[in-house]
Formats: C-alpha cells, structure tokens, sequence
C-alpha cells in the first residue's frame, strides 16, 4: 500500500522529515518497507536559479548567438552565450549555473559546464520550457514576470513541492489503515496531534429529478447501501490537482468522475462505484444474488460464469456489478456519460471473500471488503465524492439520499482491567497514559474503577475484538522499545537462546565441501613419535607427547598433536594406487601434555594434492594450487558466518608459503603449501595443499542467523587499476588501504592479473586490481566515480609509493 506524505499533511500537521515518519509508524505496527522522493519534474530544478539579464550583444562570430551577462544572486555577474532569439536585457529568466543538471523534455540529462562557444566563456545557460522538463515549447527562452530577487530558486517560482511516497506493509489485521485517513487516525495517536476530516457541510440535495429506487434482498451480504444521482456532468480530464494525488501513489487518472471514486478508495478507505445512470432500467437497483451458472461480463470484457453466493449489483433486467469487487462492462462511466448513480456500501467480509477467490479477482475495491471496512463510514464517502465530482465535473445532486442500513453494527464493548494490561505489557504505565492512548484510538472511555476500564470500540477496528487487543494496541502505541527487559528473567520470557548443535554443523561443513568434490577421512589417534619430533622445531607442536602406556607398536606409540601426519597417510595410501588427484577433509582430535595437565582439541584440516580436476575433451586439466585451497578455506568460514578477519603470511616452516587468518587477535586457521621435507615422511612425493582450522573456536563464532539486506536499486560501477608496486606489497594491504580511505561507496576489491618481468624491474610486479562502487541512495554521476578513483590513487601512491600504469 502506497502512501502519499504530502497528502497526508492535507488532515493532519506533520513538520517531521519523511524517514522519521516511517520510523513512527513502523514501530506502532505499519511496516513501512520504502520511502521513495517523488519529483514533480525530473531533478525538481536543482542549481536552477531567476537571473536578470543585465546586457545583451550580438555574438561577433555568430549571427545566431547572443552575448549576456546575467545577474544570478549573490553579487555574481555571469557571461552566458544564448541562443534564443528572444533575449533582451532587462528580462527576468531561469538560469542552469554551473554543476546543475538538466533534465530536458526529451533526451538524456546533461550536466552544465564552463565552456568556450566560438571563443566566447559561457558560464550557465538560460532555459528554454522544453529544456527544463517543464513543456513542448523551444520557440525561446522562458521570460518571468516575477519580483522575486535573483538567486531565488526556480523550484520556489513554479511552487514544486516534492512528495515522499510511504509503501507500507500492511497486515491482514489492519483494514483500518488502509487508507491515507486510517494512517492519519494513527499519527494522531503516535504525535499526539489533531487531525481534520475534509469538510461536507456544504453537501445539499439541488433537486429530486432523478430518484433510483434500491432494494436489498440480502442484508447478511450487504448490511448497509446508500446512493445518490448526479445530472448534468460533464466527463473529461481530471484537474491537475487530482491527477497529481493518483500518480504519486501509482494510480494511472481514468476521467474526473472515476478519478473521483478511486481518490476518496484512497482518502477515507471506502469503495465507491458510478453506475452510468442510463444503463439503468426500470430506475431501479437490487442487490441480491443470481442463479448458478448466470453469465456476466466484467469491466475486463471477460465472460464470467456466476456462483450462487455471489451478490451482485442488477438493474431490473440484468446485473451491473459484482459488488464490493468488479464492476460489469456496460456499468461503467464513459466520456459520453452525463447522469451518474454512486454507490456507497458496506458488503460483508466473508462474501466478499468468497467471491474474489471464486472469480480470481483482486480489486482496491475488494482487498478492503475482504478485510472489513468501516459500516458508519459509506454516507460520509458518498457526500465527500458527490461534492468532489460536482466540483471536478460539474452537475447537480438529482436524488435525495437512499441510505438503507436497518441493523446498524454497534461498537464493540470490551472490559480491560489494569492487572492484565500491566501483567501483558510487562510494565506499569500510568493510567492517565493509558486512557490518553484509547482516547486518541477512538476508544471511548465508558466507564473507569480502580480496576480498570470498559470501553467502546468503533466497528472499523475490526481486530480488536477482546482485552488482549486492547493491550496490544495501547503497547503499540506507548512503544516496544519503551518496555525495559525484566532484571530476573522466568519461564515467561519469550527469547530463545539456541545452543549450537556441534554435530549439525559438523555435518553442515561436510556436507558443503563435499558437493565441491572433498572426500571425508577418518584416521587413527595413535601415531609415530617421530612426527611430532618432526614438527618440533618448527614450534608446531602445542606441547608434551602423551605416551601410550601399554603401546602395541612404535609406530602407534603416542596420541597425535596434529592431523597432518595421519591424513598424509591416508593420501599416500591412496596415490600408491594410482589415485593422483585427491581433495580430503577431516573433523579430528590432538592430545598433548602443559604443565602436567592433558589436553584435548578439536581440528578441522583440508589436504588437496594433484590435478585440480580430471582431464576431459571439454577442459585441460591443472595441477591444484593455492588459490583453490583458498577457496575452499573461504567456503567453510563463509558458512560458519565468520567475517572481519585479516590475514598475514607466515613464515616457512611446516608450510613452504601460505597465510594465517586472524580473528581478535587470535590465529584460527593457517593453510598454504606443506614443506615438501614433512610429506616425504608419510612417502607422498607430491605438493600437498593442506589447511588447518581451530574448529573449537570456530564453534564459538559460529553465529547461526540471516542478515537480510535490500537490493539496491541503483547499478553499480566498476573501475580498474594497474599498480605497479614492490614485491613485498600484498594485495591484503591494497584491499585494506582502498577500505580505510573508501567506505561508503566501495562494495568489492579484486585482482584479476598479475604481472613480473623486466619491463618493470626485477623487484617489482604489476597488480590488475578491480574496484566495484555503488551508491544505495542515488546513480552515482561521473565526478563523483572520478573524485573516488583519485582519491584512492593518492593514497597507493602515497601509502605504497605505487605507480599507476596508464
């Protein structure tokens, strides 16, 4: 549902900025899921000023051209050349200074430079109608008779008024704010602020011409219809004023008599439908349901076959209209209409229903029907449009009023005791609080004791039916984040604090490497001593072997303190049968001894060895490197939803070369290249890829949730860069230098070549690096994308002394 700020502001006074409004009502219940700046004309004539043309000669090299200077505001004097055969001194004009953008009647925008025109400088450009969006005309420029000074902005000349546009996602419970006067009658309540209902004082009967006489035959379906006649219209164009208000809430104007209807659907939320009157025979309308099986065309010109629940709107010799939904195509007004009946009702929510789901309708008319619209609320809708329609179309009221409603629906009585109210919202609100909030609800205070109140509900609330929904609605309003959490928390508490299930997840990450072609092992706990002794020196070994008392053999004599070993062995028990190409993962243990204590971790390792995949007709194949290995890496912590952490290289030792990633200062995985003189001890001759995690401290920052983030509606834009740089310099380095400059544009950072060679010396290599900006608020213009790029140059330039290939 779409909602208009600016007609909001026409019922109730509202100085807040358009987003603080969406806040307001997204916290008392009305989701509003976007808030869109609606222009009137295209870049609402930003950087367009009235200037005064204060000489005017011909252009010595042109004979079409005209030399000026103008005075734009401020004290400055600006040289334009214009083109426009009927500038003159003295003249008040609209004036594009430079920066501005124009957004003429045709064409693509254009910014406005300083220019030279046949050796002129030319600093502006007055404006022609069709060059500013505003018109067709391009016979000259646009001369103003105006006294507002010069430098005023042509947006305050021709009264533009920008519109926010509220979409809001609006609950099946909440019929009653499906209209700009249901928001209102919340902001009331919200702010604390009055609002006005347009006035009908001025309805009157002018004659009794054309009465239509209407029968109800079933009041279940239909509790209440009132009608009226208008002569003597006059069917065309809407005005400007109710074109306007369609269009900003995506509503296409039809003609001023339907324009009519669909605005008051949206003002007040009651369905209105005219009837052309001289498709009424017998003057006379019924509201009653047909035959199973009567045929029917729609306003769609589609043939519909009726049900017998379905009520429908008939003359005395056919139906017209299937109420509260569609309308039939001979019922409704054409610009030959000149005699009209409205029809203003309140149908039944559940017939409504029935029928829409049956025919596969979806109407404005029935998404409130079915929802439950207000039953006191048709006879104002109908004097509001009949004024509105005289107004528009002109005419006169030809009919006294038929109003039939012979059960009025009574408000609803409802009992609410100050326990409940404070037990429900968890807090003890003063009372005089509460009864301000049901006040300003339009619940009315009935009744008060020390226990509590009873109240009366009008009928448009059609959810609140009972004491919870009372309590919810006073919550709502007085605020969620208004409601401090308890210090001791009980059984009542609806929070959820999930614990992470280990084994899920383990099985998760199995379960996503395998679909990227790893094997899962599992080997034995008991291995060499002489690994470990192996590891040593590297410092790799986290402590003391544990030995095993009662050893089978040397070579199961001690618990492993690290995963490498044994999965080598598994790898090299695999390539001694001819299976070279190998990707395995392992979820495992390592024991050691500190300080006399044992200890237990758990690990997560990933070996890859060989081609990276089989050779086919299709591929070549390559042997597996480093960046596969990275990727795989990146695969499990990007499941794990681990994110912000950094990386260093390590040192060779028991990697060759590799990274370590670094979260809090803590390393939690390390992979990279083994050093060959480690594999050859579990006799793999090959390059084996291998990665380390510290799965138990994974398990710790694993956080198991969803972060949603709208979609940008603006593109994005890439800009690459060649830096040659020196050889120490890591692309981590260039990725958090571009970040540290460059936050609010910059989305993604890549290199996508790499160059070394004698061209650019031999201590230095060339990175091809990709930058992805975008801006979530507006298309990001050239000066800006340029200022970015420059400023992320000087900072390579500065930071890494990097030159940037051309």
């Amino acid at each position: 549902m779409k909602i208009s700020l600016n007609w909001l502001k026409q019922y109730i006074q509202l100085d807040e900025p358009a987003q603080e409004i969406a806040n307001l009502l997204t916290r008392s219940g009305l989701e509003v899921e976007t808030v869109e700046e609606v222009e009137t004309i295209r870049g609402g004539l930003r950087g367009l000023v009235i200037g005064e043309v204060l000489t005017c000669v011909k252009h010595p090299d042109a004979d079409k051209l005209s030399l000026t200077t103008v005075d734009i505001g401020q004290g400055i004097i600006s040289p334009i050349v214009c083109g426009a055969p009927n500038v003159r001194a003295g003249q008040k004009v609209i004036v594009a200074t430079i920066g501005a953008t124009i957004y003429p009647a045709t064409g693509e925008p254009f910014p406005i430079k300083k220019a030279k025109i046949r050796g002129e400088v030319s600093e502006g450009m007055i404006c022609a109608e069709d060059e500013i969006g505003l018109g067709a005309s391009h016979e000259g420029i646009l001369v103003l008779d105006t006294v507002l000074p010069t430098g005023t902005p042509a947006a305050t000349y021709f009264k533009l008024d920008s519109d926010y546009v509220l979409e809001i996602g609006l609950t099946p419970n909440r019929a009653d704010a499906a209209s700009h006067v249901g928001v209102v009658r919340d902001l009331k309540a919200l702010l604390k602020r009055p609002y006005q209902l347009p006035s009908i004082e001025r309805f009157k009967v002018d004659n009794t011409q054309f009465p239509i006489d209407v029968l109800v035959e079933n009041e279940n379906a239909c509790p209440r219809y009132c009608g009226i006649t208008l002569s003597n219209l006059t069917v065309k164009e809407s005005p400007g004023w109710l074109k306007k208000r369609l269009e900003s809430i995506g509503l296409a104007p039809i003609n001023n008599v339907v324009d009519v209807t669909n605005f008051v659907l949206h003002e007040l939320g009651q369905p209105l439908h005219a009837f052309d009157a001289k498709h009424i025979t017998g003057r006379k309308v019924l509201v009653k349901n047909l035959p199973s099986g009567t045929s029917f065309i729609t306003l769609d010109q589609q043939e519909r076959k009726l049900a017998a629940f379905d009520l429908m709107i008939c003359n005395t010799e056919e139906p017209m209209c299937i109420a509260g939904v569609f309308g039939g195509a001979k019922s409704g007004v054409t610009s030959t209409t000149t005699r009209i009946f409205l029809e203003s009702a309140c149908f039944s929510p559940a017939s409504v229903r029935k029928t829409s789901q049956f025919h596969g309708l979806k109407t404005d008319a029935s998404f409130r029907f079915e929802r439950g619209t207000d039953p006191n609320l048709p006879l104002y809708a109908l004097k509001r449009a009949a004024l509105l329609i005289k107004e528009v179309a002109g005419g006169e009221i030809s009919s006294d009023v038929v109003d039939l409603y012979p059960a009025p629906i009574q408000n609803a009585i409802i009992e609410v005791s100050y326990r409940n109210i404070h037990r429900l919202t968890g807090k003890a609100i003063d009372r005089s609080i509460i009864k301000e909030i049901l006040q300003n609800l339009d619940m009315a205070i009935l009744n008060e004791t020390e226990e509590g109140l009873r109240l009366s509900v009008p009928p448009y609330r059609v959810d609140v039916t009972r004491e919870a929904d009372v309590v919810e609605e006073i919550l709502r309003i007085y605020g969620f984040d208004n409601i401090e959490i308890a210090p001791h928390l009980n059984a009542a508490y609806l929070a959820e604090f999930p614990t992470v299930d280990k084994n899920r997840l383990q099985l998760k990450i199995t379960q996503s490497l395998a679909a990227n072609g790893f094997h899962e092992i599992i080997t034995n706990s008991l291995t060499k001593p002489a690994y470990a002794e192996a590891i040593r020196p590297f410092g790799y070994a986290p402590g003391d072997d544990v030995v095993i008392l009662n050893q089978l053999s040397e070579d199961l004599g001690v618990m492993r303190q690290t995963l490498l070993f044994s999965g080598l062995e598994a790898l090299a028990y695999n390539l001694n049968r001819r299976q070279k190409n190998l990707k395995a993962v392992e979820f495992g243990k390592l024991y050691y001894q500190k300080e006399g204590k044992y200890v237990e971790k758990s690990r997560l390792v990933l070996f890859i060895t060989g081609s990276k995949q089989a050779e086919t007709w299709q591929a070549p194949t390559r042997p597996a490197n480093f960046q596969d290995l990275a990727s795989a890496v990146n695969k499990v912590l990007a499941q794990l939803n681990v994110k912000g952490f950094s990386s260093k290289e390590i040192e060779p030792g028991v990697w060759q070369y590799g990274l370590t990633y670094q979260l809090n200062k803590k390393d939690f995985v390390t992979f990279g290249l083994l050093n060959a003189s480690l594999t050859k001890l579990a006799d793999v001759k090959q390059a084996v890829f291998y990665a380390d995690f510290d799965w138990d401290y994974l398990i710790k920052q694993y956080r198991d949730s969803l972060v949603v983030q709208e979609l940008s509606k603006y593109p994005e834009v890439r800009r690459d860069l060649s830096l040659v740089i020196d050889k120490t310099v890591s692309f981590e380095e260039i990725k958090n230098l571009a970040l540290k400059y460059e936050r609010n544009l910059l989305r993604s950072i890549n290199v996508f070549d790499v160059y070394e060679g004698e061209n650019i010396g031999a201590d230095k290599k060339s990175y091809s690096v990709s930058f992805i900006l975008q801006d979530d608020n507006q298309t990001l213009t050239d000066q800006v994308i340029d200022r970015t790029m420059q400023k992320l140059i000087t900072t390579f330039e500065k930071e890494l002394n990097a030159v940037i290939r051309k």
